[in-house]
């Protein structure tokens, strides 16, 4: 929640504000409803109660057209604009709570250093500020009560986050982990799997044996025809006529009027297909009607024709090792299964501490590379999440990464350079930028915690249907 209302508060004043939400308001459910039953207030945060006026304000003032609440009122606009109201008075609690201040005396300095309303020699137009104003349908009045908003915002995650101080050597330390040049040794384990040409017919008959229950795949018979202008109603291009025994075959097939008594209307020839199933080899049309095989019959769209269909039988059955294509498919399902198995077993000897150098020698053989990654972000050669988890593992460790392509490389951290760091590197800068970052961002998080346990916020669910009533 903090970082979307830290976001905010460096949007434009203008703005619409959106997505700020309270946690338990919005993944708890609506809270409680009032034990009071006033219909006045529509929610309450602790002690301090929303009306439904300060509601419907701020709807009226969101800039959310009354059409667009009325189309998007299922999909819960309005329980999304009533958690920003409640997320934005929770921050006005909390920044009276630490009575945080803006003078006026920083009110004007801030408007009158404001880019928009100077001229070319940097200096302050007042009618640049009255322009800017009439352009966006703002009093000066409203246009400081929310640039005064804001900038108690802006303190409020100031006074939050303030004193986030990482120790240099903290920062030097971090850096160098992920800037030192890391050499690694590597060899590919492509070479020591089993070919899939290799794997026999006792393995797959023994694989589809244990697995049988997964392996089923549904099979179905059905018959189909293809409709278009041209054979339903005579012409090339699509007309009211067409769409109109469209309507009426789709009438039919909810009035359960059978496949057969409707295409023997349309004396339309149909195509039969019998034990179909998904595989490799696609085939638009039949997958199609596989995959909206929950309905019986049906009509689906089809680039420029419509597919008439009728599924006449559905089976469960396993693999059929005597048909060409079941078994090629076994046997790639084993080929991967081996493939799966033989890295499992390096990665266990190695978490078990028992996969040394003399293991990474044979099996490497004469195919061991080395290459030297310049930073954790170096992905010249291994994805750059295999990347960072061989910088976080000590000089010495063994473990398995891939490249972009997948390829699968058993590797050895063989060195770490100690590098000098140079302090005045944009790199360096850089990084302790990000580092002093993440940490305010950790703080602020904890902050958010400390919100979700310092608030209560209750929903009164009527008044809300009430007032979702009235803008139907």
């Amino acid at each position: 929640m903090i970082g979307s209302l830290r976001n905010f508060a460096k949007t434009k004043l203008a703005g619409v504000l959106v997505f700020i939400i309270i946690i338990p308001f919005v993944f708890w459910g609506m809270g409680s409803m009032f034990n009071s039953g006033n219909t006045n207030n529509i929610a309450k945060i602790n002690k301090t109660n929303v009306s439904t006026q300060d509601f419907i304000d701020y709807l009226n003032s969101s800039g959310v057209s009354r059409k667009t609440l009325q189309e998007r009122m299922n999909q819960g606009v309005i329980e999304e604009l009533l958690s920003t109201l409640v997320s934005t008075t929770l921050l006005d609690l909390e920044i009276k709570d630490f009575d945080i201040i803006v003078s006026e005396k920083t009110l004007t300095k801030k408007i009158k250093n404001n880019k928009t309303f100077l001229d070319e020699n940097g200096s302050f137009q007042r009618t640049e500020y009255e322009k800017f104003l009439l352009t966006n349908n703002m009093t000066a009045p409203g246009f400081e009560i929310a640039l005064r908003d804001r900038e108690k915002q802006k303190h409020l995650f100031d006074y939050i986050g303030a004193g986030t101080i990482t120790p240099k050597f903290l920062i030097d330390k971090n850096f160098k982990e992920q800037n030192n040049k890391l050499t690694v040794k590597f060899f590919p384990l492509k070479t020591l799997y089993k070919t899939e040409a290799e794997v026999t017919k006792e393995e797959i008959e023994n694989f589809v044996e244990e697995n049988k229950d997964q392996l089923k795949k549904e099979h179905i018979d059905f018959s189909y025809v293809l409709i278009n202008p041209k054979n339903l109603v005579g012409v090339d291009e699509f007309n009211q006529a067409f769409f109109d025994k469209i309507d009426l075959i789709e009438n039919e097939i909810s009035k359960n009027v059978s496949f057969s008594s409707i295409i023997a209307d349309l004396e339309l020839q149909t195509t039969s297909v019998k034990d179909f199933s998904l595989t490799e080899n696609r085939k638009e049309i039949e997958d199609k009607i596989f995959n909206a095989k929950s309905d019986a019959t049906g009509l689906i769209e089809n680039n420029n024709d419509y597919i008439f269909y009728n599924i006449e039988n559905i089976t469960s059955k396993s693999p059929d090792l005597n048909n060409e294509q079941s078994y090629s498919e076994m046997q790639k399902l084993v080929f991967e299964k081996n493939k799966f198995d033989f890295n499992r077993k390096i990665l266990e000897e190695i978490n078990d501490k028992s996969f040394d150098q003399a293991k990474f020698d044979e099996l490497g053989n004469s195919l061991i590379e080395s290459v030297t990654l310049n930073s954790f972000k170096d992905n010249k050669k291994f994805n750059i999440n295999s990347v960072r988890v061989l910088y976080s593992l000590p000089i010495g460790s063994f473990t398995l990464v891939n490249d972009d392509k997948n390829n699968i490389y058993l590797s050895k951290n063989e060195s770490l350079s100690d590098e000098m760091i140079d302090y005045e590197s944009p790199e360096y800068k850089s990084f302790v930028t990000t580092q002093l970052s993440n940490d305010r961002k950790n703080i602020l998080q904890s902050y958010d915690t400390f919100l979700n346990n310092k608030y209560t916020v209750d929903i009164n669910q009527k008044t809300l249907e009430r007032v979702k009533n009235y803008f139907k």
